[in-house]
C-alpha cells in the first residue's frame, strides 16, 4: 500500500512539473507594426502608389514572415523572406495599381511565427483623373 501511495506522489509532482514547464515549440516572439493602415487620400491616376509597413520584432527569437498576401491582384506586397532578429526592424512594401479611378481599400494579410500569428494590414484612398 505504500508503494501505491509513494507512486501516485511520484506521478502528481513529476506530472505537476512538466505543466509548468513553457512550451518549448510556442514563441513569445511578437511582430509590431508603427500602422497597419495607410491612407492615400487623393492620388492620380497613374502615379507610384508605394507605401511601407515599417514593424518590430519585438519578441526573443527571429521572426519569419511565412506569408504576405493581398487581396486582390492590383496590390502587390514585397516583405523580407531572411528571418528578423530580435529587436530589429523589418519593411513590407505594398504597390497598388493606380490605374483604375475610383475609391479603395484592400487588405493585406502577413502571416508569421509571431504570437500574434495574423496581422492584416490596409491600404485606402481615392484614385483621381489626372485633368
Amino acid at each position: 500500500m505504500k508503494k501505491l501511495i509513494l507512486i501516485i506522489n511520484l506521478f502528481t509532482i513529476a506530472s505537476l512539473g512538466i505543466f509548468a514547464q513553457e512550451n518549448q515549440n510556442s514563441t513569445n516572439d511578437s511582430i509590431v507594426f508603427e500602422k497597419i493602415i495607410h491612407d492615400y487620400g487623393k492620388i492620380f491616376q497613374g502615379s507610384e502608389g508605394i507605401c511601407n509597413f515599417k514593424f518590430t520584432n519585438k519578441g526573443k527569437m527571429p521572426l519569419f514572415l511565412s506569408n504576405v498576401r493581398a487581396s486582390c491582384g492590383c496590390t502587390v506586397p514585397e516583405w523580407p523572406k531572411e528571418p528578423i532578429a530580435p529587436g530589429k526592424d523589418g519593411v513590407i512594401k505594398v504597390k497598388y495599381n493606380t490605374n483604375s479611378p475610383g475609391s479603395f481599400n484592400k487588405s493585406i494579410t502577413v502571416n508569421s511565427n509571431a504570437k500574434n500569428s495574423t496581422v492584416i494590414l490596409q491600404i485606402k484612398g481615392n484614385v483621381i483623373i489626372k485633368e
